[in-house]
């Protein structure tokens, strides 16, 4: 786990996160208001795929304790270089979010970087992803003193997904004010983390990731054996348009901490709702 410990006590001080480019300084970690605040990209680390190339994971800090903020791709919300739309959220929840998607950079991308840019009330925040040795982690391969990997997991037919890069969205169709029913089969090695006693269950929890309204989900989350099983869910939308769904499954107690980006996987699913 090259750089991963060290990286870990860096995220925790907050040094992970971006900052504004006008004001050029950092911003801590300080305590969230109700409302009104900013949303801040962050850099979670990098890993190597199977076919050579590397996925750049990424999270970010809503610093509003109960609002739930959107800012649409475009000159608000952009990756570059490369198309605008690279998989970032549009719909940001309260609180820090870890490694919420990823984009995949090519096996000679050397000493390039990625910069993903939001401006949201006021500020001008970007991070960079970079191959830096010190960010690597160990997203697939499993925490080196346990070997845990994250969960398997496959949306209505699509394709199977493990880590936080996710994979291919499937496409379903829906309608405005009518539940659409989701499946997800998730299978699970039932490996503990190196500070836990035994394997902990499987645990799911769904997200608005890009969407044009208001998304519910009966239930919102679920909880599997240690090795899995299936789920299903209702996904009731109040606006017509184009909506991307996440569902992040989590093998480990500590993995909402942040810290081991081995413990879970996000699998997507794209609707298209009409009126």
């Amino acid at each position: 786990m090259r750089g991963f410990r060290v990286r870990s006590a860096l995220l925790c001080l907050g040094i992970a996160l971006a900052v504004p480019i006008a004001l050029h300084a950092q911003q801590s970690l300080s305590p969230l208001s109700p409302s009104g605040q900013t949303i801040t990209p962050a850099f979670e680390g990098w890993f190597k795929n199977l076919d050579g190339s590397y996925s750049l994971s990424f999270g970010y800090l809503n610093r509003n304790g109960i609002e739930e903020v959107d800012v649409p791709v475009g000159p608000n919300n952009f990756i570059a270089p490369g198309a605008a739309n690279q998989g970032q959220p549009t719909h940001f929840a309260p609180r820090r979010q870890w490694g919420v998607f990823a984009v995949r950079v090519p096996a000679d991308f050397g000493e390039k970087k990625v910069v993903w840019t939001i401006k949201f009330r006021g500020q001008t925040y970007e991070i960079p992803g970079t191959l830096r040795a010190e960010w690597e982690i160990d997203a697939i391969q499993g925490e080196a003193s346990a070997d845990n990997t994250p969960p398997r997991v496959t949306i209505s037919g699509g394709v199977e997904a493990q880590g936080p890069a996710g994979s291919a969205p499937p496409t379903m169709q829906g309608s405005v004010g009518k539940p659409l029913s989701i499946n997800v089969s998730v299978k699970d090695d039932a490996k503990a983390e190196p500070i836990a006693r035994s394997a902990a269950p499987v645990g799911l929890a769904w997200f608005l990731h890009q969407g044009s309204g208001a998304v519910k989900f009966a239930p919102p989350t679920a909880t599997l054996t240690a090795t899995g099983g299936t789920s299903m869910t209702t996904a009731t939308f109040s606006a017509p348009g184009e909506y991307l769904l996440r569902v992040r499954a989590t093998d480990s107690p500590v993995a909402s901490a942040g810290h081991a980006q081995c413990c879970w996987t996000n699998a997507f699913v794209k609707v298209v709702v009409t009126p």
